[in-house]
């Protein structure tokens, strides 16, 4: 068998949209390997989902994907192109928003760079309960810049409904809450509440 060279990990786990899912999936068939993580059944962060990934994969160059977006083909033929003739070791991807139907153009919604093709050897890991990012090892003085920008864009499909919308809120929302609180960041109050416009956290 001969060397992986791109592995796509992607996220799966909660209230997954089914039909989603298997764009995603079609979407990724060129790649290598697939490596699916049942966020369900390990426990953890996002970043240690996505680490978790990291370790599983036996590619290359690792390439996220979260369940809800689709890899187009001028996408996929980019990445092809840069991950042999390229220099860095990780991109930045473009992400076009699609929220309940319509594509999100302004209020920076674009282009919403996300760190998501990364080289193996490169990664030092995911840091970031929430709102994670990926850590790149630096390169030697000389070497052209470890980050670059992909021109094409994932397709990233959310909130098709307002009911989506408002339970991934509510999530999202008892998931922050739990960090702050676990912190030991201090209790809202009236004080608290009617000074939060002008404190910066």
């Amino acid at each position: 068998m001969g060397e992986k060279v791109i592995s796509a990990i992607i996220l799966v786990g909660g209230n997954y949209d089914k039909t989603l899912l298997e764009k995603c999936l079609d979407s990724l068939s060129w790649t290598d390997e697939i490596v699916r993580v049942e966020t369900d059944s390990v426990p953890g962060s996002f970043s240690e989902w996505r680490n978790y990934g990291a370790q599983k994969a036996t590619g290359n160059w690792l390439f996220y994907v979260d369940s809800d977006e689709e890899v187009t083909p001028e996408l996929r033929e980019e990445i092809r192109r840069n991950i042999i003739e390229g220099t860095h070791s990780a991109y930045a991807i473009p992400r076009r928003n699609i929220l309940l139907g319509k594509e999100m153009r302004y209020g920076g919604w674009w282009p919403d760079y996300v760190l998501r093709l990364i080289k193996k050897e490169s990664l030092i890991g995911w840091q970031g309960q929430l709102h994670e990012q990926p850590k790149i090892k630096s390169l030697p003085a000389g070497r052209q810049g470890e980050i670059g920008k992909l021109k094409q864009a994932l397709i990233h499909t959310s909130h098709r409904t307002l009911t989506e919308m408002v339970e991934k809120t509510n999530k999202w929302s008892e998931i922050e809450a739990e960090l702050l609180f676990k912190s030991g960041h201090p209790k809202m109050n009236i004080a608290r509440f009617f000074s939060a416009g002008f404190r910066e956290f």
